[in-house]
């Protein structure tokens, strides 16, 4: 019982990390119906920032404030030089643009940093539990609060403020929130820097829970992010968190716990037929 309650607490904090990653994505495929898949070297770029800042200054927070600006400013000079100019064009132009940018982002990680993995040693402050023999370390604890943290903040933002109601205007048709006053364009970017800050913290995160950084580390995040908007509903924030925290359940549960024979990187997208086939407008979509 004690391994199966441990197994459930690693499964919501894998589940946790896939929902801060496609956060981003749902919110930017919501306002602009653009596949973004360039989010995933956003993340990655954001834990690189991260360990370069660390190491510089011995600051945490410093690392997490300095990756979340520059990834903020990433996201807008990609919505701003890739993505806008392109919204004339069929909806696969900007897809096949968004891949492009994630492999040069990549490959420039591994020029400049080099192929090899760093590792990012950061204790974050959050103290050890051991709760009726189970032990909860302060990295599992913290990916709890801080994805909790970023959901409220983020819920909030979209249904109780006025921001939230021009996002929300946006999304339902740009040109109609813009000829009703709403800065439609201003409201785009501002949905990159959002969505780019929160993946910074992913890839922060995830450099300290595995303690390695490397060039690569967005590739299956990049495609299982797609499967878990699909499966969540297309530009359903609560839809893709709530099939994050499905997906981290059922990889360390199936595979690490019950041992089952299957690849833990096709879970996503077995999910994602199997919704496709039973219910194509996904968990929370709208028909």
């Amino acid at each position: 019982m004690q391994l199966l309650i441990e197994q459930i607490l690693n499964g919501l904090a894998m589940g946790s990390i896939y929902a801060i990653i496609t956060l981003g994505l749902a919110l930017v495929y919501g306002v602009m119906r653009i596949l973004h898949v360039a989010h995933a070297s956003v993340y990655t770029f954001g834990a690189y920032a991260g360990v370069f800042i660390f190491q510089a200054t011995g600051s945490l927070a410093l690392a997490f404030l300095g990756s979340m600006l520059l990834c903020a400013i990433l996201g807008v000079l990609i919505e701003r030089l890739v993505y806008f100019p392109l919204l004339k064009f069929p909806p696969y132009v900007p897809l096949i643009a968004s891949i492009a940018v994630m492999l040069t982002i990549e490959e420039l990680c591994r020029l400049i940093a080099g192929p090899q993995i760093l590792t990012f040693s950061a204790k974050l402050p959050f103290p050890d539990l051991d709760v009726a023999g189970v032990h909860l370390s302060s990295t599992l604890i913290a990916i709890y609060v801080i994805t909790a943290a970023i959901l409220l903040l983020l819920w909030y933002l979209i249904n109780r403020t006025e921001l939230g109601l021009a996002m929300r205007a946006t999304s339902q048709d740009m040109a109609i929130a813009g000829a009703q006053g709403i800065n439609s364009h201003y409201i785009v970017s501002l949905t990159f820097v959002i969505g780019s800050a929160i993946a910074a913290i992913g890839g922060i995160l995830v450099g300290i829970y595995y303690n390695q950084v490397y060039p690569t580390m967005g590739a299956v995040p990049a495609y299982k992010t797609l499967a878990l908007i699909v499966v969540g509903g297309m530009g359903s924030v609560a839809g893709a968190v709530i099939a994050a925290l499905m997906l981290g359940l059922a990889e360390t549960l199936l595979i690490g716990y019950l041992n089952v024979p299957f690849p833990r990187d096709a879970l996503a997208f077995v999910a994602m037929i199997g919704v496709l086939v039973w219910r194509s407008e996904g968990l929370l979509g709208s028909r």
